[in-house]
């Protein structure tokens, strides 16, 4: 089982990292990518209301570090 933060930027990823742990993937956009990475069982934590907003583009997760 995985963690997944979507959308985070910031203090927001800091304060959701004391809550969940150091996630094992950062999806910077709600995108294609993300389902594709989710398997059953995974936790998928959202900043704050981007699971409504789901980008078209895929973005480069690797590049978030």
């Amino acid at each position: 089982m995985a963690v997944h933060f979507v959308g985070f930027r910031g203090d927001e990823y800091v304060r959701a990292q004391k809550v969940f742990g150091p996630p094992d993937f950062v999806h910077v956009n709600h995108d294609v990518r993300v389902a594709g990475d989710v398997a059953p069982g995974d936790t998928v934590v959202f900043a704050n209301g981007f699971e409504a907003k789901w980008s078209p583009y895929v973005h480069d997760d690797s590049s978030f570090f």
